[in-house]
């Protein structure tokens, strides 16, 4: 199944942010404002703006359930991004990522391997999920790993062939 069919709501407005990004390349993260891994935003729009006319983009899915991290309202997380990072790549509605109450997109992501082959629960904000053209995950990455490391551009390249 296509991640791209999970609906998922823009931080602020209404649409579909995963059905937009049919046909693109994608770099999916959770994210919040309030984290020690929160500078990783500068490298996410700099990936972004590098790579968005090959058909790629960065997609921000703001979570509150690592230590309240994002207690934020949707504005106040949009404001943060836009003036902290100069963010534009899309933003979704706050989810859950683990738990009985977690987006139906990220009960899909925990069955997916990393390079050290852990799957499960999301472990912090900005874990990494690289999806293809047709919504299928080729990569996921661990908190820690820099948005431009080597192994995700490497990963985000061969997705966009």
């Amino acid at each position: 199944m296509s991640l791209y069919s999970q609906k998922i709501n823009p931080l602020i407005g209404s649409g579909d942010v995963l059905g937009a990004q049919q046909g693109k390349v994608t770099l999916l993260v959770n994210v919040a404002s309030k984290c020690g891994l929160t500078p990783q935003y500068s490298a996410l729009q700099q990936v972004h703006d590098d790579l968005a006319d090959k058909g790629f983009s960065v997609v921000g899915v703001p979570c509150n359930q690592f230590l309240g991290q994002e207690p934020g309202t949707a504005e106040e997380i949009q404001e943060f991004c836009s003036t902290s990072f100069n963010v534009t790549f899309p933003l979704t509605e706050k989810v859950d990522v683990n738990g009985d109450a977690r987006h139906g997109l990220f009960a899909s992501l925990a069955d997916v391997k990393d390079a050290e082959g852990y799957s499960g629960d999301v472990r912090w904000n900005f874990e990494k999920f690289v999806l293809d053209r047709q919504g299928n995950v080729v990569a996921r990455f661990h908190p820690q790993v820099a948005p431009d490391a080597p192994e995700v551009l490497a990963a985000i390249n061969s997705a966009l062939g």
